[in-house]
């Protein structure tokens, strides 16, 4: 069966993904340690250059025989490397990279149909700096002997992957991305197509600024719990920073720092709060640049849906900060979202042309492509009772004359039948993907926030802004033609029995 391949060039970590019909899947690609990391990273000992996961560990070790640079400075400069004497460009270390990966990726997806790329949005930001990326890039391909069928932006691909929540057709999505040196944030309308309409990089707020600067504070702490010093030694450093990156990527509420030495061994707890704490030079400045895109670009009609890449939702604080910020309308994208976008998208309609210089770039797909989008828009709207007096919290909630007893239990959900829902909505609004109106009983109340994206699509609709729900309250629900109204009732002596 014709498999292609999708490649997310990230340099936070490159992923591949196939699709041969149907759904695309990740694919695990160990590198000739075994490790299944990719980060942008390479080393040099003398005529030697390694890369990924093996290179990132000299980090701290031989710093100055390490790069991370190249992907995002891609060009024939020469970069700070050196191999057999001579300096190495950047173009040359990312070839080196791309052909290391393409390799070991033979071995678990031999001989594909098509290989698509998607690309960091930040190679396209111009006319003159697209032209010489994606032509460094296509000479990669042919040298390589990749059957290239297409490159596409990353931020687009990733809204692209089957396997990603949905989104609201009728309001523009930013996708926000972290990678080693940067973040990029791509705004895109679906009007007609799914275009990208405008980008902002902001190269302070990378991976690898972070990655070192928590480090440094982990270390910090670390001294000061047990007066052991993380820097006497770059292989001890190298692996606090190991340990570092691991609590930050396993989103843990807590971790226990280790250090063995050869006469005994140091501990420290540490909570993610701290992490939180530590990251907001980074979360603060992705924030305000996201206010400002969404104040300066004609596009961004608020409220707009921000889509974090799984790098950046993985940021800790960062969803908290959006909320506080107003931002409550928040996706979640699959981890190898765009090398999975760029496989559908190959698999389903992008042969592999003849000479390189055919090979079709694209910042917008068809919004079939986009096969995440939300097939018939769904709202839901609280109407308050008027009366300004203090009134109960509601028993039930009654749907075409018949009370549903909504108990004590921490959620009642409201939606359609194969959601599993408390109070199963008429049949006219299957026609809607995910419309589920979840309630929360918090503080003794019940309350109804706003996740417009969907259950499985908001990262954390509790910090949504939301309005405790009183009898006498009315819930609005609209769905196409389809429309119904949920009226709350306090019916004390009914206490959990139903109303027929």
């Amino acid at each position: 069966m014709a498999t292609t391949l999708g490649i997310e060039l990230s340099d936070a970590g490159f992923l591949a993904a196939a699709c041969e019909t149907g759904e695309p899947h990740l694919l695990a690609v160990p590198d000739r340690n075994g490790s299944g990391e990719w980060p942008g990273f390479c080393h040099a000992e003398g005529g030697n250059l390694s890369f990924g996961r093996g290179a990132e560990d000299m980090w701290f070790v031989q710093p100055r025989r390490v790069a991370h640079n190249f992907w995002s400075r891609l060009a024939h400069e020469p970069s700070t490397l050196s191999a057999s004497g001579k300096p190495v460009a950047f173009s040359e270390l990312a070839y080196f990279f791309l052909r290391d990966f393409a390799e070991r990726l033979a071995t678990v997806a031999p001989n594909p149909r098509a290989v698509v790329l998607a690309l960091p949005g930040n190679y396209l930001k111009d006319e003159t700096t697209e032209d010489e990326k994606v032509g460094l890039l296509l000479g990669m391909a042919g040298e390589l002997k990749l059957p290239l069928a297409g490159m596409i932006d990353m931020a687009c691909a990733a809204l692209c992957d089957s396997r990603a929540p949905g989104f609201n057709r009728s309001l523009p999505v930013i996708v926000v991305d972290l990678g080693l040196e940067g973040a990029d944030l791509t705004l895109f309308t679906t009007e007609d197509e799914l275009t990208r309409k405008d980008f902002l990089h902001l190269p302070e707020c990378g991976i690898s600024q972070l990655l070192k600067q928590l480090t440094g504070t982990m270390g910090n702490r670390f001294l000061r719990h047990t007066a052991f010093d993380i820097l006497e030694d770059g292989r001890i450093e190298q692996t606090f920073f190991r340990q570092t990156k691991e609590f930050l990527l396993s989103e843990a509420p807590e971790y226990r720092f280790l250090i063995n030495t050869a006469t005994r061994a140091y501990e420290m707890p540490a909570k993610r709060e701290q992490l939180a704490l530590d990251a907001q030079f980074l979360v603060a400045p992705l924030v305000q640049g996201l206010q400002s895109l969404v104040r300066n670009s004609p596009h961004a009609l608020e409220p707009c849906t921000v889509a974090l890449t799984d790098r950046a939702a993985r940021l800790p604080g960062l969803e908290a900060r959006l909320h506080a910020a107003g931002f409550v309308r928040l996706l979640r994208l699959p981890a190898g979202a765009a090398a999975a976008g760029a496989a559908r998208i190959g698999a389903e309609r992008l042969p592999v042309p003849r000479d390189l210089a055919e090979v079709p770039l694209a910042c917008s797909v068809p919004l079939s492509d986009a096969r995440s989008l939300i097939a018939t828009p769904w709202e839901a709207r609280l109407q308050k009772q008027r009366d300004p007096a203090t009134r109960l919290t509601p028993t039930h909630a009654i749907l075409d004359g018949i009370g549903h007893p909504i108990g004590k239990s921490a959620r009642f959900t409201i939606g359609l039948a194969n959601a599993t829902a408390d109070l199963v909505l008429p049949d006219t609004f299957s026609v809607a993907d995910e419309c589920a109106v979840p309630l929360a009983f918090e503080g003794g109340r019940l309350w109804f926030a706003d996740a417009a994206p969907g259950p499985e699509g908001a990262t954390a609709p509790g910090f949504a802004t939301r309005s405790a729900i009183e009898a006498g309250d009315r819930l609005m629900i609209r769905c196409g033609e389809a429309s119904t109204e949920i009226l709350f009732a306090h019916c004390p002596a009914l206490r959990g029995t139903r109303l027929d």
